[in-house]
């Protein structure tokens, strides 16, 4: 009797999933059997999971609470996935999302900001992090807050382009697809953000 050949699908298709574009990819998920569409996305997440937490925590500057968006976004995505126009670029619709998910945030952080101020804080809301910095490391530190404090001042329409350009890595054709605004206004809103950073400095 000749032995079972040893399964090595596993491995293969995530190897050759890799290896294909995001049309591919979305196309896997949406026609193939279970195994290979949940593979599929996973090698979507894989790929723009990166990008896209770098965009999210420049947003709201919470790694922790970034992680979370990171994961509402993948979650919606998915639910999403068969409305996507495969004709636009999936880098740019899932920053559409994670913003989106980044714009809920601080709208609910607007709420609880102001029933704080109506409800008593619990003191333990307010134990500071006793982990111990070099001094090099806590200037970098204080330079990274002062810049994400910056950007976050910045109004949301400044900041959006702004982020999408630099630290998603969009182009500016896929920020104004991911905005909705033309070509010509994220390069306005760019311009006019950076200004405002410079101005802030």
């Amino acid at each position: 009797m000749i032995p079972p050949r040893p399964d090595r699908t596993a491995r293969r298709t995530s190897i050759d999933l890799d290896a294909y574009d995001d049309a591919a990819l979305v196309a896997a998920h949406l026609a193939g059997p279970t195994a290979d569409r949940q593979a599929a996305f996973a090698a979507l997440m894989r790929r723009h999971k990166q990008p896209l937490y770098r965009l999210i925590l420049a947003q709201i500057g919470d790694p922790d609470e970034a992680l979370d968006l990171l994961q509402e976004s993948f979650v919606a995505a998915h639910a999403a996935l068969s409305r996507y126009d495969r004709d636009r670029s999936l880098r740019a619709w899932l920053a559409r999302i994670a913003i989106n998910k980044c714009r809920d945030w601080h709208r609910r952080r607007r709420v609880r900001h102001v029933l704080a101020r109506v409800l008593p804080i619990e003191a333990g809301e307010r134990v500071a992090d006793g982990a111990a910095d070099t001094e090099t490391n806590a200037i970098d530190r204080d330079d990274l807050a002062r810049t994400l404090a910056d950007i976050a001042r910045l109004p949301a329409t400044l900041r959006e382009p702004l982020l999408l350009c630099t630290i998603h890595e969009l182009s500016q054709a896929e920020a104004a697809q991911a905005l909705g605004i033309s070509v010509k206004a994220v390069e306005t809103r760019i311009r006019r953000a950076r200004a405002a950073l410079a101005a802030a400095a």
